[in-house]
């Protein structure tokens, strides 16, 4: 029998609370085949390089301050701020002012096309 959950509750404060502090640490806390969601820690004084996935990402900053480099552009970056980040663009945190804790959802990675051989 499948026991696959429909749905799930999750509370910020206890996810936020399983960060490691003091280091860049990712926690996944929920993985399905089309959605990955984790909280994301980035402590002050780092510069965090990122390299790019290949999946979509959106991001919601829930602490911290500092800015974001996507491509070639700089985004200054606080509480309530969102980015969405698409996939295969290089991205870093930089000139990280205070931790940095976000919410993070990766989209599913694009299925490759078949090519079919004649």
């Amino acid at each position: 029998m499948d026991k696959t959950v429909d749905w799930q509750i999750f509370q910020l404060p206890e996810l936020i609370s399983r960060v490691r502090k003091g280091t860049v640490s990712l926690d996944e806390f929920l993985r399905t085949p089309s959605l990955s969601c984790a909280i994301y820690h980035v402590p002050a004084g780092s510069n965090e390089m990122s390299k790019a996935h290949e999946e979509d990402e959106l991001y919601v900053v829930l602490e911290g301050k500092g800015r974001l480099r996507v491509g070639d552009t700089v985004h200054e970056v606080s509480p309530g701020t969102m980015m969405y980040v698409h996939a295969a663009c290089d991205h870093s945190y930089f000139d990280v002012e205070e931790d940095i804790t976000t919410l993070v959802m990766f989209g599913a990675v694009p299925k490759r096309a078949h090519l079919s051989r004649r």
